[in-house]
């Protein structure tokens, strides 16, 4: 399995950016994918995740209404665009997937900063 994050980077409060994971090593389509955030000095917590047959959402109540997970399963690949950014946002997100074990991205950084 291998998960590549990208499209993180610095951006102004109120910014949006649009976060990227490719996989494969696995049947993209049938699993659910997942991003996840770390910030400095706090454990990792689930920003939001994606089934892969009903396409059911789930996200944490920080980023409702802000963020928004998607699917290319024609690319192997979700998505997480994120819009009226926070500087609480801030962090390093991963893209991850469980099959018969965790798996996680090398992790992209965001920053929100003026």
């Amino acid at each position: 399995v291998q998960l590549v994050e990208s499209g993180g980077g610095l951006v102004q409060p109120g910014g949006s950016l649009r976060l990227s994971c490719a996989a494969s090593g696995f049947t993209f389509s049938s699993y659910t994918m997942s991003w996840y955030r770390q910030a400095p000095g706090k454990g990792r917590e689930l920003v939001a995740a994606l089934t892969s047959a009903s396409g059911s959402t789930d996200y944490a109540d920080s980023v409702k209404g802000r963020f928004t997970i998607s699917r290319d399963n024609a690319k192997n690949t979700v998505y997480l665009q994120m819009n009226s950014l926070k500087p609480e946002d801030t962090a390093v997100y991963y893209c991850s997937v469980r099959t018969f074990s965790r798996y996680w991205g090398q992790g992209t950084q965001v920053t929100v900063s003026s």
